[in-house]
This record gives C-alpha cells, sequence and structure tokens, in this order.
C-alpha cells in the first residue's frame, strides 16, 4: 500500500508500493519487470542486438575496445542493453576459497552437480567443458533498472519521464527538452544524452510490446532464460529459489541485487541473482535515488530561514530601543 507520492506518479513510502496507482492508474495490470540469472548467462549478446532491432537504436561502435569481448563499455542512449564480462582467475567455489587462495576447488566440478536440481525452469546451470578451473567468465546483460523511488522522474522539469501502467520509467522523446537533469539523477547511470540529438534515451522495457500482449524483445531473444520477464511479484519468488538451490548445491557466493524494497531505490523493476560483488559487474555496491532526502532537505532550509528572520527580528527590537 502506498503512503505517499511526489508529483511525477514515483510512489514513495511502504514495503510494495503500488508505483501504478500513485501514478494515476487505479485499475492497473501487477507491475512487470525482469529477473536476470547471470548464472546462466552465455554472453552471446542476443538481447543487445533485439533490443537495438526492434527500437531502431543506432549501432554505437563497431571496433573493439580492448575490455574482453565488451565492445558497447556500458548503458546509454545508444545501448539500452548492455552484456558485461567480467574474467577473474581462479580459484573459486565460494567464501572460503575467497580466503585462501592456494585452495585447490574445481568450479567446474561443483558446476557439474547443478545440473542435478530440478525446478520450474528445469536443470540450474550446464557443465563447462574440460573441467578447466584457470579461470571464470562472469557474463550479465545489464539494463535501465526502472526505480521505486526514480530520480529521473523527481527532476524532469517537462514531465518527459513519465510512470507507466506497468509501473516501468519511459522518457516521451517528444516532450524531452534536452536538459540532461535526469542524467545525474540516476544512481546506476543508466540514462545518457544522444550525440547530434540532444535529448535522453533509454531502455522502455518495451512499452509498445507490453500495451499488445508481447514479452520485451531481449527476453524473447535470450537463448538461455537468462532475461526473465514477468510480473515482478512472481519474479521475485522465483528469483529466491534459484538462490536457494544455488547455495544447496553450494554456489555460495549467488546473491540478489535490486530485489529488495529496503534497498536507497526502494527496489528495481528490473533486479538481478550475482555471482560476486556488485562492484565486479559494474553496478554501485549501495545505489540511493538523489532525491530521496529532497523531502528533509527542505525542511531543514525551511527551519533555518525561519530563525534567520527570528534573528533578524530581534536585532532590529533591540536597536528600536
Amino acid at each position: 500500500m502506498t503512503e505517499g507520492a511526489d508529483g511525477g506518479g514515483n510512489a514513495l513510502y511502504g514495503p510494495r508500493p503500488d508505483v501504478s496507482g500513485a501514478a494515476g492508474y487505479p485499475d492497473a495490470p501487477p507491475r512487470v519487470g525482469f529477473f536476470t540469472d547471470t548464472s546462466v548467462c552465455i554472453g552471446c549478446k542476443a538481447c543487445e542486438v533485439a533490443c537495438k532491432e526492434w527500437n531502431a537504436i543506432p549501432e554505437d561502435g563497431l571496433e573493439l575496445t580492448g575490455m574482453s569481448y565488451d565492445n558497447t563499455r556500458g548503458l546509454g542512449a545508444d545501448t539500452w542493453r548492455h552484456v558485461a564480462f567480467v574474467e577473474q582467475p581462479g580459484p573459486f567455489g565460494g567464501p572460503e576459497a575467497a580466503q585462501d587462495p592456494a585452495a585447490d576447488v574445481d568450479v567446474f566440478a561443483a558446476a557439474s552437480r547443478l545440473g542435478t536440481g530440478t525446478g520450474p525452469a528445469g536443470p540450474v546451470s550446464p557443465v563447462a567443458p574440460d573441467g578447466r578451473t584457470e579461470l571464470r567468465w562472469l557474463m550479465s546483460s545489464d539494463v535501465c533498472k526502472h526505480c521505486t523511488h526514480a530520480g529521473c522522474l523527481d527532476v524532469c522539469p517537462t514531465g518527459a519521464l513519465f510512470r507507466t501502467e506497468f509501473g516501468t520509467v519511459v522518457v516521451q522523446q517528444d516532450i524531452c527538452n534536452g536538459c540532461g537533469y535526469c542524467v545525474p539523477a540516476c544512481p546506476y547511470g543508466v540514462i545518457g544524452r544522444r550525440e547530434g540529438d540532444g535529448r535522453v534515451w533509454k531502455c522502455t522495457l518495451c512499452y509498445d510490446r507490453l500495451g499488445v500482449g508481447l514479452e520485451p524483445a531481449c527476453a524473447k531473444a535470450c537463448p538461455t532464460d537468462s532475461i526473465q520477464f514477468g510480473p515482478l511479484e512472481e519474479l521475485r519468488e522465483r528469483a529466491r529459489d534459484r538462490v536457494a538451490r544455488l547455495h544447496a548445491a553450494g554456489v555460495t557466493d549467488a546473491r540478489l541485487y535490486g530485489e529488495s524494497p529496503e534497498d536507497g531505490v526502494g527496489g528495481a523493476g528490473a533486479f538481478f541473482l550475482l555471482l560476486d560483488e556488485p562492484e565486479v559487474y559494474g553496478l554501485p555496491p549501495d545505489p540511493r535515488v538523489t532525491t530521496l532526502d529532497l523531502p528533509a532537505m527542505w525542511r531543514h532550509a525551511a527551519a533555518a530561514a525561519v530563525t534567520l528572520a527570528a534573528l533578524v527580528l530581534g536585532s532590529c527590537a533591540r536597536r528600536k530601543r
């Protein structure tokens, strides 16, 4: 239940805020979003291609950057999906291996046990070939988080950014004036201004597809179901079950990122299962919406103004005597 909302349709408080209701959709469908399970991402970039094709996004550089197989670097106006490639030297397997670099942990032997698990999505992980343990690859498809407390919504002066009936956050390019206030307001660095255009662009969670009952293009194209789309509450339950199964299989580093409504953005509409710390994937460890403290700041400013006025009046009264 929502306890408050700002003028932009941004639910401010409550354990599971009704962001669509606060935005003026009393009969809105359940809030939807993404659950990205990085443990089954193979780095194929099908999501990047599908996103660009469906949304007619310009190419953002075809040359290699020297950063592994990553030629897009990060999210921006021309990259609404970004597949991160992280190479790490072994050994791996859990907290014990991290504390003891000499520990002989065969991560692929551990992975071979994951396929014995069963669940709604089937086996929990494929087995890597050759039994190699010298390094591991962490891959993750990043995207706009469609935050519960969205700073970009708070600071937009034209209303170009709005909350949809699905609980997602979308930019209306015909209203955007290119002021760029939303760019630093995003704690994830998602939004960017397009060169030669000036307006801001970001993931819409395929708002046009949702309106006709289709899933977003990236989720549709993902061959391993690493990107899962659906009602957020169902995705959260599925994610918690997935983490529990990974822990039971010995993958103790598995954790959820962006799922909790107690975090600095009130819970993300696109959250992740990670196999290492968020910083490893280029994600902020403790994201906080930049406008969350604005009400307190205004209260303090008002109290300071009242105090200053009282001091001035007191000074004037003493002078008259």
